[in-house]
C-alpha cells in the first residue's frame, strides 16, 4: 500500500466519524482537512490516470447526474494532457481564504490553496450533506504562480 493511500484511508475514517455527527456545520480543522485532501488526491489521481470512474462515484448524486464520466474526463483534459500531478499536497496543510463555512443553502464551502513551489494549487469546493457525509457538489482547481 502506497503511503498517499495509507494516508487517504486514515483520513476517510476521521472524516466519516466526523461528517455523521456534524452536518450543518463546518467540520473540524482535523476533518476538513481530510476532507479537502482527499477530493483533491481522488480528482489528482483520475487526472493523472485519466480514470474518473472512482472520483465520479465520490460525488454528490446532482453532480454526479449533470458530469457523467466522460464529460468530468472532457472537463478536466487540460489536468491529463499536460500530466499535472500534485500529489504532494498529502504532505502540506492547506490555507483558506476565506475561513471555511455553512451558506444559507446548507453547502460547506471550502476556498483557499495549497503552498507547493514553484506553483500554487488554488481549490474552490462545494459540499452538500449525503448519506450523513459531505459530498462534492462543485470544484474548481488551478495551479498558478503565488499572487
Amino acid at each position: 500500500m502506497t503511503t498517499i493511500a495509507r494516508v487517504l484511508a486514515v483520513m476517510a475514517l476521521m472524516l466519516t466519524a466526523s461528517l455523521a455527527q456534524a452536518q450543518g456545520k463546518v467540520p473540524s480543522e482535523r476533518a476538513l482537512e481530510a476532507l479537502v485532501k482527499a477530493t483533491l488526491l481522488s480528482f489528482n489521481d483520475a487526472n493523472v490516470t485519466g480514470n474518473y470512474e472512482v472520483f465520479h462515484a465520490k460525488l454528490s448524486k446532482p453532480f454526479r447526474e449533470q458530469f457523467p464520466v466522460e464529460r468530468l474526463a472532457q472537463r478536466f483534459q487540460e489536468f491529463n494532457k499536460k500530466h499535472i500531478d500534485f500529489d504532494i499536497i498529502a504532505a502540506l496543510k492547506p490555507a483558506y481564504d476565506p475561513a471555511p463555512a455553512v451558506d444559507d443553502d446548507g453547502r460547506l464551502l471550502v476556498k483557499g490553496h495549497f503552498p507547493t513551489e514553484p506553483r500554487q494549487v488554488y481549490f474552490d469546493l462545494k459540499f452538500i450533506p449525503s448519506d450523513g457525509e459531505w459530498k462534492l457538489i462543485g470544484i474548481n482547481v488551478k495551479i498558478d504562480d503565488p499572487k
